[in-house]
């Protein structure tokens, strides 16, 4: 629960942010996995194939967003000291809808994914929102808080899975991409494979940002001096 608390205030937002800050701010600046490295039970273990990625993705969004939106709604009526045990039960409630609707659509993904659809209930992305965030703002924010951290989780899972299927199996989405002489390279369909591509991301991420700081760096640095000779 400790974890969960710092979790949750480096994920808060300024209440003087506005509305677009809200929703990009988990696509890229405050990515779940990429920055927070939160979820990770997930990303590591179903991201062995785009489809299950996918799913995994989308089920979670589902959760998050209208786990978000009825905790938002109700937050005044929760007492502070049962909010966690009523976060859990709606989304627990969500995750149930979750659940049956993937049963129904996609059974063969559902069975794949085997019990980390149940376990959405405690991944920790999911309710260090509705503690850092929908429980203490209003609905329209934390919905589009929900939905980018969403699209966030979902872009994570979907970059490790793609990664993962075309050198593990040669494939996207199941569909050959290097022909039969191909040789895959099995590990990445193996549960050691997704410790090595998230390595490789989160190593590809920073040194982006690194590059983006020297870059911003050098710019402050030129516009100092030029500001000298100016003078």
């Amino acid at each position: 629960m400790a974890e969960l608390s710092c979790h949750a205030s480096m994920m808060t937002t300024s209440k003087d942010a506005p509305p677009r800050e809200d929703l990009a701010k988990g696509l890229w600046r405050q990515n779940p996995v990429l920055v927070h490295l939160l979820g990770l039970c997930p990303t590591l273990a179903v991201t062995n194939s785009v489809a299950n990625s996918v799913v995994m993705g989308v089920a979670t969004f589902f959760v998050l967003v209208g786990s978000s939106f009825l905790v938002s709604t109700v937050r005044r009526w929760i007492p502070n000291e049962i909010r966690i045990a009523s976060y859990i039960l709606i989304i627990a409630t969500f995750v149930t809808v979750a659940e049956f609707g993937l049963q129904a659509l996609v059974p063969d993904i559902y069975k794949a994914l085997g019990p980390f659809v149940a376990l959405i209930v405690v991944n920790c992305i999911i309710l260090g929102r509705q503690e850092a965030f929908a429980g203490r703002n209003p609905v329209g924010r934390s919905v589009l808080d929900a939905v980018g951290m969403g699209a966030g989780f979902m872009l994570a899972l979907l970059i490790m899975g793609s990664v993962r299927e075309v050198l593990g199996s040669g494939t996207f989405l199941s569909v050959s991409l290097f022909g039969p002489r191909y040789e895959p390279w099995v590990i990445f369909v193996l549960p050691p494979g997704g410790f090595f591509t998230l390595a490789f991301v989160l190593l590809a991420v920073a040194w982006h940002k690194q590059r983006q700081t020297a870059r911003a760096r050098a710019r402050a640095t030129d516009e100092a001096v030029l500001v000298e000779r100016v003078a």
